[in-house]
């Protein structure tokens, strides 16, 4: 088979998801799962999950030619995670790094109508990826790699982020624009006790474009606000306002970020840009008119949607993003067309399957989407009507 030449390789964290139907359940898990009970289940769906299969099958079904490279086992969860990411297409999963001996990633998704999800999760291959598993003849020919979740990656937060730190140096000498999505450790974990903002010092001066959560920045560098944050009633968005977030951006811009995108959740998206001689080093995806993406300060709210299930937001949002990058859009464009993305996700149950063509997206926005209102405190910022985003106080301001 000739081999695929990609605009966008997506690469990191990729599983099976394994979820058992349990429509009895609404008395509580705790009165089922109950040793020695026999417990009648409904029929079980299979789906990939992780960001190589969420955000990669996102920007494909945006019509990016995407090439998807994770690491799963020679075994059947592997099988079975190669034969749904070809139900997308073939040309999706040649990418994909097949190791004999080793065991694929899956999560076990407990659920039921009306009650909160347990997930049973094993990192297998995810935890073995390193630099040179990647196909990097593969990588001749793209614009973009995005790499998603090295928290939950093992080799990639061992030895202070060395082997992550190393591959996107490498990617980089490779003309490629460099993206990273991140996720939350479990704090009782070994990546919950390591030292991530030694980690992101390390590694965001090779990363273009950052796009964590304001959950997972906070957890990394500031742990007692995050703690004090996720104490409080309510969503740790809500708590933050623009000072909070524009001095949180300041810190990743001043680690090394070219462009800082962070994901608040039904609150939207938040976006700060480093200088023109940061953003001319990005490589494959630097902006044309670079003068037009230069000391941004940008936040877009959600677009009005009924949610059916929020699996993969985050993921989507990113696709979005990462697509009006590709095309050469303005930084207004891009977070509107994120922003958008995100809203079709929730509209289904599942990750993926919402997410239409990029024309079906932007005729939806061009129709006169409704946006929800913004609900932070954005003291001294201002609202653009015709770009439907509100304009931050440091907008034109060049820290770095």
């Amino acid at each position: 088979m000739k081999e695929q030449v990609a605009e966008v390789v997506v690469a990191g964290h990729i599983c099976l998801d394994i979820i058992p139907y349990l429509p009895n359940a609404k008395d509580g898990l705790d009165q089922i799962l109950v040793p020695g009970k026999l417990v009648n289940a409904g029929p079980v769906v299979l789906s990939t999950g992780g960001t190589v299969s969420n955000t990669g099958i996102a920007l494909h079904r945006l019509g990016m030619s995407v090439l998807l490279m994770g690491k799963i086992g020679d075994d059947l969860f592997g099988q079975a995670v190669l034969e749904l990411l070809r139900r997308q297409t073939p040309e999706l999963a040649e990418g994909m790094m097949v190791i004999a001996g080793e065991n694929t990633s899956y999560s076990i998704v407990i659920h039921s109508p009306g009650i909160d999800r347990i997930f049973l999760h094993c990192t297998g291959a995810n935890d073995t990826f390193q630099g040179s598993d990647l196909r990097w003849e593969l990588l001749t020919g793209a614009r973009l790699f995005h790499f998603g979740y090295p928290p939950l990656m093992k080799r990639m937060y061992a030895d202070g982020g060395t082997e992550l730190a190393g591959m996107l140096h490498e990617v980089k000498r490779a003309g490629l624009t460099t993206s990273l999505d991140m996720a939350k450790p479990d704090p009782a974990s070994e990546a919950g006790r390591v030292d991530w903002m030694a980690i992101l010092e390390k590694v965001l001066p090779k990363v273009d474009v950052f796009l964590p959560s304001v959950e997972e920045i906070l957890y990394m560098l500031d742990r007692p606000f995050y703690d004090r944050l996720a104490s409080a009633k309510g969503d740790i968005a809500e708590h933050l306002d623009g000072e909070d977030l524009s001095a949180l951006a300041d810190r990743m811009i001043g680690m090394g970020a070219a462009i800082v995108a962070v994901k608040l959740g039904e609150h939207g998206l938040y976006l700060r840009t480093a200088g023109e001689r940061r953003l001319q080093s990005m490589g494959g995806c630097t902006p044309e008119n670079i003068g037009e993406w230069a000391g941004r300060e940008l936040l877009a709210t959600c677009y009005q949607v009924e949610v059916a299930g929020t699996t993969g937001a985050g993921d989507c949002t990113i696709a979005g993003f990462l697509a009006g990058l590709l095309k050469g859009l303005s930084p207004e464009s891009a977070m509107r067309a994120a922003v958008a993305v995100g809203a079709c996700n929730v509209e289904r149950q599942d990750a993926v399957s919402g997410i239409p063509s990029w024309e079906t997206v932007q005729r939806r926005i061009e129709a006169g989407w409704p946006k929800r209102a913004n609900r932070l405190r954005l003291d001294g910022w201002r609202f653009h009507e015709e770009a439907e985003l509100w304009i931050g106080p440091n907008d034109g301001k060049i820290t770095v």
